[in-house]
């Protein structure tokens, strides 16, 4: 058994000092991920920093319409909030797609930010996963792998970004808001995620001691009827085999303006760009949304237990578009 020490902060420049000066601790916020990977000796800290009393659990409110939220408010609470389920449903519905009500009572929405992959060969310790140890090599590429990723894939690692809430604020055009010992900084949500490339290790770029503090969300009047749609092996507490975030503008029957994102199909929650491009501008129609799709899933690189997910997928953006017209009630 190792030791392992515990810190309580009590404001956030003495947790982010405390984790700056000591590289081998780690915050702690709901530790629902954080304290299983302890246990599986995969996450090995020094010391945790218990953030948990730091104020940062608000959930604001802006005059222009859009939303700050802290990084300690639990899902179960942003899930709820009356300006995210009448602005921003889209975020509502993936947060409560996202996990159990225990999970979603103790989650924090910047620990959800920071999960670890759900990869089987991460979570071993045994196995060889860059991730864990970069340079030991990635099992899944000839492993089990049906549950791992077709987009944003490298040779050194495949693993499917778990987050279902990310998705939906990739397609939202949030930004994280981040403290270190430098001050403060916005990182824009789909930038706070990077590919594996050839460092899979390094999946967000913060400095040592950063500490997210809050979540921008802009206004966005089409969002009001966004939906975000989840595919799984089964309807109660499992990862996504596919999901898709969409919000729509429709006029005339022609879309006029289109947010897209993608979960469980790649390694970071993914804003289907060219789907985008592809519909604007274009009538809101099941040949559309077909062509939107296979566009974007063109790139897609599978394996033999994981090829399923490219239709998959493909089926999961046309069926999320296709609600997300009949929520404008438009046909």
């Amino acid at each position: 058994m190792r030791a392992i020490s515990y810190t309580r902060a009590t404001d956030v420049p003495g947790a982010v000092a405390a984790v700056t000066n000591d590289p081998g601790s780690s915050f702690l916020a709901g530790g629902t991920t954080e304290v299983d990977l302890l246990r599986l000796d995969v996450l090995r800290p020094n010391r945790l920093v218990d953030i948990n009393r730091l104020p940062l659990a608000d959930i604001e409110d802006r005059a222009d319409g859009g939303l700050v939220i802290g990084a300690l408010a639990r899902m179960s609470e942003v899930a709820q909030a009356p300006g995210v389920v009448e602005r921003y449903p889209m975020l509502s519905q993936s947060l409560l797609l996202g996990a159990s009500a225990q999970l979603r009572h103790m989650a924090s929405m910047g620990g959800n930010l920071m999960q670890r992959v759900r990869c089987s060969y991460y979570r071993d310790p045994e196995s060889a996963c860059n991730k864990r140890v970069p340079g030991s090599g990635c099992s899944a590429l000839e492993g089990v792998h049906r549950g791992h990723a077709i987009l944003g894939t490298s040779e050194h690692c495949i693993a499917t970004h778990p987050s279902d809430m990310a998705v939906a604020l990739v397609a939202l055009d949030a930004v994280v808001q981040v403290e270190g010992v430098k001050g403060t900084r916005t990182i824009p949500v789909d930038d706070f995620f990077l590919l594996p490339d050839d460092t899979p290790e390094r999946e967000h770029p913060l400095t040592p001691g950063e500490l997210i503090t809050a979540i921008e969300v802009p206004p966005l009047p089409m969002a009001r009827r966004s939906l975000y749609l989840k595919v799984r092996d089964r309807e109660s507490y499992e990862f996504a085999l596919a999901s898709a975030a969409v919000a729509l503008a429709l006029e005339d029957g022609v879309i006029r303006g289109v947010r897209l994102a993608l979960g469980g199909v790649a390694t970071k929650p993914w804003r289907a760009h060219r789907a985008e491009e592809t519909l604007l501008g274009q009538p809101a129609d099941e040949d559309m949304f077909a062509r939107a799709a296979a566009a974007e899933l063109a790139p897609a690189v599978t394996r033999p237990m994981n090829a399923f997910k490219a239709e998959l997928a493909r089926r999961t953006v046309v069926r999320a578009l296709r609600t997300a017209v009949a929520l404008r009630g438009e046909t």
